[in-house]
């Protein structure tokens, strides 16, 4: 495409973005109350103000395309800057809603900060890491990219929102594309995977198998050096490794319960099998496993669902929608919307490897890491899978913020990617 030549948008992105949006729409209207029902575009029901939040979704869609291909990058710097000030704000001018101060009020609608900030930060990770010299297997470069990332993440913990901090996990597949060695996710996988092992075996089970699995690997290293005359194995760095895994086990008992709100332990123990509380804290879990068990293999039909008509999964229209696509959509239904959610990730990879230019392939492969995160831990933790951590399902879930925000990081993307023949550095 030369200068002056049309963008060509990729066509296959936009459907399934439309594709999600009309199934969200109709769950929505399909989650409220029958009795209720006063037309599409009744103001006072989620469904009417989740019309009006698509329709502006539009209209920020054309801004987005309308704009500067070359703007993202030249203030990547500075939209980061502002998404930090405004997550800091709440700490002053926020507004409290179901336990945490996570949104700003504007008269009668509320606007959430962090819904944004995951687009400021792919714009900044994308802008850092394009830079001149930059190079992930450099260690200050690489403590500073993980700063640009921590410091939202930081900032939205305490608020607290501890699941929409632990989307920016997510940035690990757009380091890893960028050089970023597997060993770093292998770290984080083992020190969850002491953590909740320590949580249902204890503490000195635990000790005991990270002593019997070194020992086994360092066997196994003797065996190696022999066969392919390597250096011989350091037992004194294997003794450390030992020693630091046990602390860390060791240390988990006081996080958990120290650390951790209420809350948070009460859904992981659940999740854990350690306790059972179905008509408690576990309640949500409960009936959304319910709720999708009865759908079926074709579901209840639109309507039809007797525990989403009920009303008995609470925050159905938000972070348990899945739930009721699962009981009026039936294994059908839900398995076409896992479709669509791996198709828009696939497909995100597919255009960020076809980019010219480096800014935009980090930044969509951050956009694809952020979608895969939120569709992955938000249908494990409806299916009780995973703990509730709140984190919307993209372009489904009841919500301005939610919607504007993943509208946002995707159409950069898609902007990005409808120029990248003529886009340069």
């Amino acid at each position: 495409m030369g200068i002056g030549d049309k963008p060509k948008f990729d066509i296959y992105i936009i459907l399934i973005y439309l594709a999600l949006l009309l199934i969200g729409w109709l769950t929505i209207y399909s989650a409220a109350q029958v009795s209720q029902y006063h037309g599409i575009l009744d103001m006072d029901q989620l469904y009417g103000k989740q019309i009006l939040w698509i329709g502006l979704a539009f209209l920020i869609i054309s801004f987005i395309l309308a704009m500067d291909v070359k703007f993202f990058e030249r203030f990547g710097s500075i939209i980061y800057i502002i998404s930090l000030l405004s997550l800091l704000g709440l700490f002053v001018f926020g507004k409290e809603l179901n336990g945490a101060k996570s949104w700003y009020s504007l008269g009668s609608m509320t606007l959430q900060p962090s819904e944004f900030a995951k687009a400021a930060t792919a714009l900044a990770v994308a802008k850092f890491l394009s830079g001149i010299n930059i190079s992930l297997k450099n260690t200050k470069d690489l403590l500073l990219v993980g700063l640009i990332i921590a410091l939202p993440a930081l900032f939205i913990i305490p608020q607290p929102d501890p699941g929409s901090a632990l989307v920016y996990g997510a940035f690990f597949f757009a380091l890893h594309r960028e050089g970023l060695s597997l060993w770093y996710l292998s770290l984080v996988l083992v020190a969850i995977g002491l953590f909740l092992g320590t949580l249902v075996l204890g503490t000195w089970w635990i000790a005991l198998i990270i002593l019997i699995a070194m020992t086994v690997i360092y066997l196994l290293s003797q065996k190696r050096r022999h066969k392919k005359r390597l250096p011989k194995p350091r037992i004194i760095l294997f003794l450390i490794i030992s020693g630091v895994c046990v602390l860390y086990s060791l240390s988990t008992n006081y996080i958990f319960n120290n650390l951790l709100e209420d809350r948070h332990r009460n859904r992981i123990d659940i999740v854990l099998g350690r306790v059972e509380d179905n008509q408690g804290v576990g309640y949500n879990i409960n009936q959304s496993v319910i709720a999708v068990g009865s759908g079926g293999f074709a579901g209840k039909g639109l309507l039809e669902g007797t525990q989403t008509q009920g009303g008995f999964v609470p925050e159905q229209e938000t972070d348990f929608i899945f739930s009721a696509i699962g009981e009026e959509w039936g294994f059908i239904g839900a398995s076409l919307v896992i479709i669509l959610f791996m198709s828009l990730c696939y497909r995100l990879i597919i255009m960020a490897e076809r980019q010219k230019n480096q800014f935009a392939r980090i930044y969509g492969y951050s956009v694809a890491g952020i979608f895969f995160i939120h569709f992955f831990v938000n249908i494990g933790m409806v299916l009780g899978l995973l703990p509730t951590v709140g984190i919307p399902l993209p372009f489904m879930s009841y919500g301005g913020s939610g919607l504007w925000g993943f509208t946002i990081l995707l159409f950069i993307f898609v902007k990005l990617d409808g120029h990248r023949m003529s886009y340069e550095h």
